[in-house]
């Protein structure tokens, strides 16, 4: 009886063993490890050429940004946004190069293309390849955009992006500045002043939370 059994076993065994063979042999025969190969070798140079194009943009911003004049800025801009968008173009799951063409539309006084590109940095096609911290971050840059933009209809709507924001860093004192602010339009005046106050909690020296208290106190 455990003669018959051992039997089964090495039979199974070797049907399993001529199976993968033959898939093995397969696999060959149609060059597919030598098509995945290629395939993982193009994307990973794809990848690198990306962050290339990622690094530079994110450089030619920094310069936009402390240019001193309005001309030059929005040229070195455009190029940080061209830059990003090339990085688009060869990973589009990467949020990074979003929120860097983002930033470059914001830039140059295009805010609702600037929200678009937030939009699609923080959709299930990109939003994964953020940390938690980044995705703080990118959420309370978007709310910052749409107060900036329109803040009477965007309120409930900046407020659910700040509840999300403080959720993931309780200590960034500019969300919950901002979370006043939203409580100020909608004259939710007691909200507000807790909000402005944790948002002194975190940094002190944080002058518009100040002022803002003042304001509400008088």
């Amino acid at each position: 009886m455990e003669n018959e059994k051992d039997f089964m076993v090495h039979d199974i065994l070797l049907q399993i063993g001529l199976i993968l063979l033959m898939v093995v042999m397969f696999l060959f025969m149609h060059d597919i490890p030598k098509k995945l190969y290629a395939k993982l070798r193009l994307r990973n140079r794809a990848n690198i050429q990306a962050k290339r194009h990622f690094v530079q943009g994110a450089q030619l911003l920094a310069r936009a940004r402390s240019s001193e004049t309005r001309s030059s800025a929005n040229s070195l801009a455009k190029e940080a946004e061209a830059e990003a968008e090339k990085a688009i173009a060869l990973d589009p799951k990467d949020a990074a190069a979003y929120l860097l063409k983002a930033m470059a539309l914001d830039l140059q006084g295009f805010r609702t293309s600037a929200l678009d590109s937030h939009d699609v940095a923080l959709s299930p096609l990109a939003v994964k390849s953020l940390t938690d911290k980044e995705r703080g971050d990118a959420l309370f840059k978007r709310a910052e955009l749409k107060m900036a933009m329109n803040p009477r209809s965007q309120v409930d709507s900046v407020l659910a992006d700040l509840a999300e924001t403080l959720k993931l860093n309780s200590n960034n004192a500019k969300a919950h500045c901002l979370l006043g602010e939203c409580y100020e339009a909608k004259k939710m005046k007691e909200e507000a002043k807790k909000a402005y106050e944790d948002a002194l909690k975190v940094e002190p020296q944080l002058d518009a939370a100040r002022e803002a208290l003042n304001r509400l106190d008088s």
